[in-house]
């Protein structure tokens, strides 16, 4: 696997190395000693599946406070969208700073996000479905999002929202939740992963 770090930190691009013959092809997905080796310790305690219907729909942003917070592995298995992803820790320099990537089942690219930080995604495709691997359960207590259109956030969604949840919809705007997210987003002694 490559690992193409992103600007956020802890963020990172992970490209597969297929290994090819008569029959096709054979690539990793994950392997931790190769994290390891990059800095990140990941341990999968859930892998979800999402399936999409309609191009333009977006899910998030979404997020989980410590002693909850979660990385996770994202690969689009079929379509393609685009992934925004927002530093959340207090403490980075890239704090509140967000980076698009685009996944695709064509590209096989992986994202990995960092704990305490949140992503949101929008298909590009009708039928579109996301593998994620998530370092921790899901915590109903600890969970929060961010407003996808915030304009201190200054997303460019590709394309018009098609579909959204009431929930996603409805997360508050950064002016009301940021003194609540650097106060629980808070680590002492600095970055963390």
């Amino acid at each position: 696997m490559l690992f193409e770090p992103l600007a956020i930190a802890g963020a990172f691009l992970i490209r597969p190395e297929p290994i090819g013959d008569d029959r096709g092809w054979f690539a990793r997905g994950f392997c931790q000693r190769e994290f390891n080796e990059h800095g990140v310790d990941f341990a999968v305690r859930q892998a979800n599946r999402s399936f999409n219907a309609r191009a333009g729909t977006l899910r998030g942003f979404h997020g989980q406070y410590p002693p909850h917070a979660e990385q996770k592995l994202l690969r689009c298995v079929q379509g393609s969208l685009v992934d925004a992803l927002v530093d959340l820790r207090p403490e980075s320099p890239t704090f509140l700073e967000s980076v698009l990537v685009e996944l695709s089942a064509e590209n096989q690219i992986s994202l990995l996000i960092p704990e305490r930080c949140c992503h949101a995604l929008q298909t590009q495709t009708d039928a579109t479905e996301i593998l994620y691997l998530v370092s921790a359960f899901y915590a109903p207590e600890a969970e929060f999002g961010l407003r996808w259109n915030d304009p201190r956030l200054a997303i460019p969604w590709p394309l018009p929202v098609s579909e959204i949840s009431a929930k996603d919809a409805s997360w508050p705007l950064l002016g009301e939740s940021e003194p609540t997210i650097r106060s629980r987003m808070a680590i002492a002694g600095g970055l963390s992963r």
